[in-house]
């Protein structure tokens, strides 16, 4: 059988290295507004990916905006010193936006491992609480969930978890998309903004720690195979997102 939830090019499998080490979380998340941490969450993100920031445009389809309202955006971050922007360029987090930004992430992952782990939500669900919940949780409760949780190391969707001083696990591993048919590997990390393809995906077996090979793959789609014979068939974006080490 073959459920349904990326674009595929040949070769070895690559590695793609996230940051160990890097400027310690900022505690200051109320000194700053959600559209502010929301713009730097998503050029962090990007820089983890390993792409060298983000276009203000990308910034704008993001937030839902117009592009004069995201240029206000851009260059108020740029007179708080969180990220660099050259007109016409793209924008890059500076050490300070990095330390907000890393906050941020370190905030909504351990809330999402709370909401899983301890209250029982669905993978699927985890994401939207934990992206209201964010920007409103005080640093002392969040140590103290740390803390109760056995200081976690991923996510539920096997994001790394940044510690307060912002170094986080290495993660080894590749976008499933860049495999050929025939190879295969461990799956690291899924995609967590797509709740019906975590639910799909979690009733196929399709999670963390799961073993796949390409089966086939396309300009739109590719398919894989899971240990037990289990077939699931990716959409190409879905599927760039899901990381994968040999």
């Amino acid at each position: 059988m073959v459920r349904g939830t990326g674009r595929s090019r040949g070769g070895a499998l690559p590695t793609m290295e996230a940051r160990t080490k890097g400027d310690a979380v900022s505690e200051a998340s109320s000194e700053y507004s959600t559209v502010v941490e929301d713009i730097l969450k998503l050029v962090w993100s990007a820089e983890e990916a390993g792409r060298d920031g983000v276009k203000p445009k990308d910034i704008g389809e993001h937030m839902g905006v117009v592009p004069s309202t995201t240029t206000e955006n851009v260059q108020r971050l740029v007179r708080q010193g969180l990220v660099t922007h050259e007109r016409y360029g793209r924008v890059r987090l500076t050490g300070q936006g990095r330390a907000v930004a890393l906050g941020m992430v370190r905030r909504h992952r351990l809330l999402e491992t709370y909401l899983h782990e301890a209250l029982g939500f669905s993978w699927d669900e985890v994401h939207e609480e934990a992206e209201i919940l964010e920007h409103a949780v005080s640093e002392r409760l969040l140590n103290r969930l740390d803390k109760v949780l056995g200081y976690p190391t991923r996510d539920p969707h096997g994001d790394p978890i940044p510690r307060a001083d912002g170094s986080s696990d290495e993660v080894l591993g590749a976008p499933l998309d860049t495999l050929a048919v025939g190879d295969g590997g461990v799956v690291d990390r899924l995609p967590d903004r797509d709740p019906q393809a975590l639910r799909a995906w979690e009733e196929a077996g399709l999670v963390p720690g799961a073993r796949v090979v390409i089966l086939a793959s396309g300009p739109s789609s590719m398919t894989v195979a899971l240990d037990d014979g289990e077939m699931v068939q990716l959409d190409a974006a879905l599927a760039s997102g899901i990381i994968v080490r040999a």
